[in-house]
């Protein structure tokens, strides 16, 4: 019960508890924007917002294969929206914010090798290197 009671007090249940919510009425607006603005774009060419009327008939049975594309480019749609509108902002502010990354390797004199920054002996080719001091 402690390490229940630890795992509550962390956060981790607050953070996904407002993620959820953000999350779900994210997913509000992001319908709208397809239902509203891109499914009638859809229709221009098409004559028709959606493909829930196309079904084949086999043997009897009706197959609504027009809901699974309707579906499809519903799915499609959203997570073009999402990755444009926040993803990719989002993915290019924190590395402007994170600066350029610290090298964690550099080459060996002698063998051209990667070799981590710290080490003073190649790996590959047991040659002797001066570590490099980490700032």
């Amino acid at each position: 019960m402690k390490g229940f009671r630890n795992f509550l007090a962390q956060g981790n249940v607050v953070d996904l508890a407002v993620a959820f919510v953000i999350g779900a009425a994210f997913a509000t607006v992001v319908m709208a924007f397809v239902n509203d603005i891109v499914n009638p774009l859809i229709a221009i060419p098409g004559g028709k917002p959606n493909f829930d009327a196309y079904t084949v008939t086999i043997n009897g049975s009706q197959i609504k294969y027009g809901t699974f594309v309707t579906a499809l480019i519903s799915f499609v749609l959203v997570a073009a929206a999402v990755y444009f509108a926040f993803v990719l902002p989002y993915t290019r502010m924190k590395q402007r914010r994170a600066g350029p990354a610290a090298a964690t390797t550099r080459q060996c004199p002698e063998c051209l090798s990667d070799i981590p920054v710290g080490a003073r002996r190649c790996a590959f080719c047991t040659a002797q290197v001066t570590p490099v001091a980490s700032s």
